[in-house]
């Protein structure tokens, strides 16, 4: 084998690696959508089992318009492989928060209430403006920390304790 064909079958080697390893990477990063459309569009949306939380069953839960809640306990706009966690199972700053949220303020934070831009792409895909991001104080916390309550338009509501790395749904 010359040294061009060597270079060659190397290229291609590493080229299957890296398409498998992204393959490996899609499959894992949510709910195993590799379709490009990314975990939480509304094409993955499914009423699944919680993987945290006891949130109770929906029923007589208030639910958007246009959106049903499943009867087992998992509204519709949960995407699919995202752990779930009932609203008396968070610390009990994240309970003010929503209470406040739910009272329209006063939020403590001037930034409170910004529109939240889902860059990280882990909630399902809205227009701008859908959502709206709230700080949960962290006691000991020099700064705002790193817990959001973010609330979209629809009722819905996302728990984040690691600024936005990874959501749980709250479940009333």
């Amino acid at each position: 084998m010359s040294g061009a064909q060597r270079r060659n079958l190397v290229i291609v080697t590493l080229l299957a690696l890296v398409a498998a390893l992204a393959l490996v990477f899609a499959l894992t990063r949510g709910d195993g959508d590799s379709d490009g459309k990314g975990a939480g569009t509304a094409s993955t949306r499914a009423p699944v089992a919680s993987t945290i939380g006891t949130g109770g069953p929906t029923t007589g839960a208030a639910t958007p318009p246009g959106r049903t809640a499943h009867p087992a306990a998992r509204p519709d706009w949960v995407p699919t492989g995202m752990r779930t966690v009932s609203a008396a199972a968070l610390p009990a700053e994240a309970r003010e928060t929503l209470r406040l949220i739910a009272a329209g303020g006063p939020f403590p934070y001037a930034r409170d209430g910004i529109v939240f831009g889902n860059r990280e792409r882990l909630l399902p895909a809205e227009p701008t403006g859908h959502y709206r991001e709230y700080t949960v104080p962290t006691p000991g916390s020099a700064d705002r920390g790193a817990r959001r309550i973010v609330a979209g338009e629809d009722a819905e509501r996302y728990y984040s304790d690691d600024h936005y790395a990874s959501f749980a749904a709250v479940l009333p």
